[in-house]
């Protein structure tokens, strides 16, 4: 590959970025640490200041963590999605699974009228959003066998989204006005609520969705030109659209349980990372996506955490608000959308 050298400067470059925006999100907050003192803790060294080893290791870099989680595994989901449909505008959730997981929790806190408010809790709720997006992921799985147009299936994806938000739009009429809150809370999005377990359960999700990809990056790679294209190769269709299903599943329903329902991140990240790298060789993108994402979504809560103040913005709102111009900007530079 001629280009081998040039991607190895761009991905030293995207580490490096990586790690100083991890770096810039643990250090801030409500309570200002010294980078001094951060890395200090980080490492192990004892601190007078026993709060700010509490803040860094149980809140900070879970929350850190969970944020390279979210955002590199949402953008690995967009992608796959649009290779799959070969459509720009597909994100992780055209499948439906998101709003699997919304209509989860929606039966949970909504549905559930039997249940006292107190008797939620955060696992309560990501069982239920998990369970919700196991069964639209099952729905699909059983209409990807029966169809085999995947357009067709793209539609259908699509119709079991709308089927759940209408159910969740029927809940929410008839909900009361504490408990819709507290959906509507749920659905802004949240990286600083995961417990090191949890954390560890979405870890093992979006490895097995990662690992996935990446032996599918052969028929991936073939999806872009056609299915007949594919077919030729000695692709088996039915089973790499399983594979690549699954692995979307994986990734974006485990992410949606536990951190809420995050927009935008996985319908741009991919197109940036083509303007970036300039091809669509998934050996690249696939790196590339999980790089930039993760990228994204630190920033992006730097940025909702206000630094120095106690208030957190939704998270949901500033990936939109500030990921937005950034693809605007990228696509009106070059002028011309790789794809």
């Amino acid at each position: 590959m001629s280009n081998l050298p040039t991607y190895r400067i761009r991905f030293t470059i995207l580490l490096l970025v990586l790690l100083l925006c991890a770096c810039i999100n643990i250090c801030l907050g409500s309570v200002n640490i010294a980078f001094i003192d951060s890395l200090k803790i980080l490492f192990g060294t004892v601190t007078e200041n026993s709060s700010n080893y509490y803040i860094i290791w149980e809140y900070r870099l879970p929350k850190a963590l969970t944020a390279i989680m979210v955002g590199g595994g949402l953008s690995l989901s967009g992608l796959l999605m649009q290779t799959l449909f070969r459509n720009p505008l597909a994100g992780p959730y055209v499948l439906g699974i998101s709003s699997g997981a919304s209509l989860g929790a929606a039966l949970l806190i909504m549905g559930a009228s039997l249940i006292t408010l107190s008797a939620f809790n955060y696992i309560t709720l990501a069982l239920a959003s998990s369970l919700g997006s196991f069964l639209v992921l099952s729905l699909v799985l059983v209409v990807a066998a029966k169809v085999k147009d995947t357009m067709a299936l793209l539609i259908i994806g699509l119709m079991f989204g709308s089927i759940t938000a209408a159910i969740v739009s029927v809940l929410s009429y008839f909900t009361k006005a504490e408990k819709l809150q507290q959906y509507i809370f749920w659905s802004f999005g949240s990286l600083g609520d995961l417990s090191w377990g949890q954390l560890l359960v979405v870890a093992l999700c979006t490895s097995l969705g990662i690992l996935l990809s990446i032996l599918s990056i052969k028929p991936l790679n073939a999806f872009l030109l056609g299915e007949n294209y594919a077919k030729s190769l000695g692709i088996g269709l039915q089973k790499s659209r399983y594979t690549i299903i699954i692995a979307t599943g994986l990734l974006a329903g485990s992410i949606t349980a536990f951190a809420g329902p995050i927009a935008f991140v996985g319908l741009a990240v991919p197109h940036v990372t083509r303007q970036l790298f300039h091809t669509t060789d998934h050996k690249i993108q696939i790196p590339a996506v999980l790089c930039c994402g993760a990228i994204l979504m630190l920033l992006c809560d730097t940025i909702a955490q206000i630094p120095g103040s106690v208030s957190v913005l939704p998270i949901n709102a500033i990936t939109s608000i500030f990921g937005a111009p950034v693809v605007i900007w990228l696509l009106v530079r070059k002028r011309k959308m790789i794809f």
